[in-house]
């Protein structure tokens, strides 16, 4: 699957198991790609290796609330109407705004 923001693609995974729930991004360096928790509507960055960028949505991914560059060790607590949590990485927010649309592909 792709991921679309303004017109630039990044590889998107979804995280569906458990394990992969509880990982995310933890340990990774140099990301280059962007995950997926569905049915999600809050994330720390225990563990993490670099700042990521994170979009929070709701069902139909209209953009609720845009974090770029947060840091590690920091927790998001859960937010009213949010159904999907993206993990990106540092810098994928340029020029994206509240109540745009991500586009995803297969």
């Amino acid at each position: 699957m792709e991921l679309i923001l303004r017109n630039k693609k990044l590889v998107l995974y979804q995280a569906k198991s458990f394990y992969q729930r509880f990982k995310g991004l933890m340990l990774k360096k140099n990301i280059n790609y962007a995950i997926v928790f569905e049915n999600c509507n809050g994330i720390h960055t225990f563990f993490m290796k670099e700042e990521i960028d994170v979009i929070l949505t709701d069902k139909d991914n209209n953009i609720l609330y845009l974090y770029p560059n947060l840091k590690p060790w920091r927790i998001l607590l859960p937010k009213k109407d949010v159904y999907n949590t993206y993990e990106l990485p540092k810098g994928s927010l340029k020029n994206i705004n509240k109540n745009n649309k991500i586009k995803i592909t297969n």
